[in-house]
């Protein structure tokens, strides 16, 4: 049976998702992980558990070290990765609390670790990046999403920023004509490295606000997105233990 990892976004990567969870010390060429990697299991899959922003969300999405954090679950054993993450909704349609079973990605970030191969001194490395999320790990997200009854969406393409500011207004209307349905600041280039790494990987985005373009209520804050986290972050919880159940482990 493979083994199923979880990189966990913010207020979404509580360990009691873990039964028997165990501590993994692990060491990168690419420095220490976010977090502890906790090793347990959910029902009877092997699941692995790392905190993006660590156990007190004390890094930044800048600071997140994005490398280490895939190579520390690929060192662990992971399979596969199944990833959280809060969002801004940037489509009326997709309301605060929806999910999305995310299929693209836009790169907006300016400051970050984007690849494993800083040189070519030991040949060209150019990863295929066209579906950058698995996508029968997307259809197991979609099919335990509509066996619990949430509200999701089975398609949206991700726009991520550099942060930890939140958009402008221009931005943000800027990101909604690129076709960009939702916008967060951890996706990249979290997912081109699992793809780097020969990792499937797939994401769920919770809408928690509506970004800044609609501008027919005030510009979201960080406490209100704390409080639809705390509203919904079971839904996810719930999405995450239904699919790795239906995955058996990654489909053995």
């Amino acid at each position: 049976m493979k083994t199923i990892g979880i990189i966990g976004g913010s207020g979404l990567d509580d360990p009691d998702i873990l039964t028997s969870p165990q501590k993994i010390q692990c060491t990168t060429p690419f420095g220490s992980p976010s977090s502890t990697v906790l090793s347990g299991t959910i029902g009877d899959v092997p699941t692995l558990l790392l905190a993006r922003h660590g156990r007190r969300h004390q890094f930044s999405p800048t600071e997140v070290n994005n490398r280490a954090n895939i190579k520390a679950l690929q060192e662990a054993g992971a399979d596969c990765i199944l990833a959280t993450t809060a969002c801004g909704s940037l489509r009326r349609e997709i309301a605060r609390g929806d999910l999305v079973i995310l299929d693209q990605f836009i790169d907006f970030t300016r400051f970050r670790h984007n690849t494993f191969h800083d040189s070519f001194a030991d040949g060209a490395h150019h990863t295929a990046m066209a579906r950058p999320f698995d996508e029968a790990l997307r259809q197991a997200l979609i099919a335990s999403a509509a066996e619990l009854g949430l509200t999701s969406h089975p398609n949206g393409c991700v726009v991520t920023i550099e942060g930890p500011r939140f958009s402008t207004v221009a931005e943000s209307k800027m990101f909604r004509l690129w076709g960009a349905d939702v916008i967060n600041m951890s996706t990249a280039p979290e997912a081109m490295l699992a793809n780097e790494a020969g990792i499937p990987y797939a994401a769920v985005a919770m809408s928690t606000d509506y970004d800044c373009w609609k501008e027919d209520e005030p510009p979201v804050t960080w406490e209100e997105i704390l409080a639809v986290f705390r509203q919904n972050a079971d839904n996810v919880t719930r999405l995450l233990v239904k699919t790795i159940s239906r995955l058996g482990g990654c489909g053995e």
